[in-house]
């Protein structure tokens, strides 16, 4: 049994999710709730949960204070957690960086299901929590560009330096990352995850196969079909429509 505590300040919603956790995660269990920044960080430390359903906005600050404030005291979070927001652009890129679950308002039952799925794995693997420790950096900095990413993969979650990866390569739903004196990794979402939240950080996607950031970008080969040389010696095709924006680019850097 999995226990999990809901930590919300609008009972409706905490209603809410109760009622689909009892349809379609039968095996939680729900130790408590809470409705403000004060009673979430007192209801995790008496319950110590498995996982908290966290909203973003409560009546007393944030969800986030509630993380902020439970590292300051205790040092680290032992605990999944899974943020429920209404869609605000800059924490759910936040999230996405971070290799955090989250749900938006209102949670649909799919989406619900597979952060439940992907739970089961991460308690079956006792993963640690570092990535919060980044979501709350990326939080806190209210930058543009995020420096570091998470990528979570079947041993568990990574921390990189987004300057460090030097290309993406789609293969079927899974995204290969090579990065900079590192082995490849290998994740489980599709290269267009990827492109979405990289492409404002001098990411360009080539072809359908393969997403470079420019920086490792060595030159444009024009023979044989075209093709882009990148510093770790690999040679990509370009598809045709990529063929001008890629010489504009390089053109401009």
């Amino acid at each position: 049994m999995i226990t999990a505590l809901l930590i919300d300040d609008d009972s409706n919603l905490r209603n809410g999710m109760k009622g689909l956790l009892s349809m379609y995660a039968p095996d939680i269990s729900i130790l408590g709730e809470a409705d403000s920044v004060k009673s979430g960080i007192e209801a995790i430390e008496e319950h110590q949960p498995d996982v908290v359903f966290l909203d973003i906005q409560l009546g007393d600050g944030t969800g986030f204070d509630i993380l902020e404030q439970i590292m300051l005291k205790k040092g680290s979070i032992n605990t999944h957690v899974v943020f429920i927001t209404a869609h605000e652009e800059y924490a759910v890129k936040a999230f996405r960086f971070s290799a955090l679950d989250y749900l938006l308002k209102p949670v649909d039952p799919e989406d619900l299901h597979a952060v439940i799925e992907k739970i089961k794995k991460v308690l079956a693997n006792n993963e640690t929590f570092a990535h919060i420790d980044l979501l709350l950096e990326n939080i806190s900095k209210k930058v543009d560009k995020f420096k570091r990413i998470a990528l979570s993969t079947a041993e568990g979650i990574h921390l990189f330096e987004v300057s460090d990866i030097i290309r993406l390569e789609s293969q079927d739903n899974y995204t290969k990352f090579y990065i900079q004196n590192n082995k490849p990794v290998l994740i489980s979402k599709t290269l267009k995850e990827y492109e979405d939240l990289l492409s404002e950080q001098g990411f360009e996607r080539i072809h359908q196969s393969h997403l470079i950031n420019l920086a490792y970008l060595r030159s444009y080969i024009k023979k044989d079909g075209g093709y882009a040389v990148m510093a770790d010696g690999s040679h990509l095709p370009i598809s045709q429509r990529k063929k001008e924006r890629l010489q504009e680019l390089l053109r401009s850097l």
